[in-house]
């Protein structure tokens, strides 16, 4: 690492603050070659179980969802029986959206996204249900109003449907702020050694061809609270920067790269730019100087352009069909439904 320089003095190290528990759901009709059903839950950005309709079976995707399964043996397959119902009810759903479009074949994708933040030192916590179809909002749950927020007119008649079941929407409330946080903080505390690790990572300049953008990469860093941006003269970029999205490496790391356009830089001025990485618990800053000698280019050295091949779990964005199939007011209901629920709540048609 001597080609770059790097102030490296990361003594203060402290753990994320900001912990999230997500889970994503994809139902997809007349996509070849793909699950008709998928699910990925995400401990603070990181998968830790799995469903798809092809297996048609939960799995735990990190080390330390053993000790997960070793406190419930019957963990996995409580999740898995909760998928397989879920999966049902997404086909139903298909039928019940194509009507509303007036669709009849194509390809259509339902997505559901639901969980929550909770702030380890302020204590704030917020909690999410989201509902799309066709890559468009279809319908949002507002935790305000314990109400249903409709963006298109095919969505009312949904809306007022579960408004009408407040049992449905007290239990939603009581999960996404209660009962979501509480799984959460037992997954952080089950994977701690994973989840509150800090890992810094390799920083690269690349570039395809002397007129092409140079690419500021950064990979296997951890968490992916983190910064990747241009600096000149000690002055952030805006301009002539293009940032890329921060995306997974196969060993549970991320990357993410940032370009600086430099058709319009001139020679002598390339010393006074800087790529600088920061992250989250990390005092010190990682900052690579613009530097032709450091530059990775496939068109001087081919074989000195190493970008990883990473696997996106990305299942996006997130919606569909809400769902809590029951009502829950008192609180020996509420502690028995934890225990038969312990995760999420089953999808509802809309």
């Amino acid at each position: 690492m001597n080609e770059f320089v790097l102030l490296l003095l990361f003594c203060h190290v402290a753990s994320p603050v900001l912990h999230s528990l997500k889970y994503f759901y994809t139902a997809s009709s007349g996509v070849p070659n793909f699950p008709e059903f998928v699910v990925v839950g995400l401990v603070d950005g990181v998968q830790m179980v799995h469903y798809d309709s092809n297996t048609q079976r939960a799995e735990g995707k990190q080390d330390w969802m053993e000790k997960v399964t070793a406190d419930d043996p019957q963990y996995l397959k409580k999740e898995t029986q909760r998928f397989l119902a879920d999966q049902q009810t997404f086909k139903v759903s298909f039928d019940t959206l194509k009507k509303r479009f007036s669709q009849t074949g194509g390809v259509h994708i339902i997505q559901w996204m639901y969980g929550c933040e909770w702030n380890d030192e302020t204590g704030d916590i917020y909690g999410f249900n989201q509902h799309g179809y066709d890559g468009e909002d279809f319908i949002a749950f507002d935790l305000k109003t314990k109400t249903w927020i409709a963006p298109t007119p095919q969505a009312v008649s949904t809306k007022h449907k579960w408004d009408r079941d407040v049992g449905q929407n007290e239990y939603l409330y009581l999960y996404l702020t209660q009962i979501c946080v509480d799984w959460l903080k037992k997954y952080v505390d089950y994977g701690r050694s994973t989840l509150l690790r800090t890992e810094l990572p390799s920083v690269s300049l690349l570039q395809k061809t002397p007129s092409s953008p140079v690419t500021c990469h950064a990979s296997g860093f951890y968490p992916n609270k983190i910064m990747l941006f241009w600096m000149r003269d000690g002055e952030e970029l805006h301009e002539d920067v293009d940032h890329g999205e921060i995306l997974h490496n196969h060993d549970g790391t991320f990357q993410k790269s940032v370009d600086l356009h430099v058709s319009s830089v001139k020679p002598e001025d390339w010393g006074n730019y800087s790529c600088v990485f920061q992250l989250s618990g990390v005092k010190e800053d990682i900052v690579t100087k613009l530097d032709p000698k450091v530059i990775k280019t496939n068109w001087e050295k081919p074989s000195d352009l190493t970008i990883p091949i990473v696997a996106v779990v990305a299942v996006i964005a997130v919606l569909l069909i809400a769902g809590i199939g029951f009502a829950v007011y008192k609180k020996k209901q509420r502690e028995e439904l934890k225990s038969i629920y312990p995760c999420h709540f089953l999808a509802f048609t809309f």
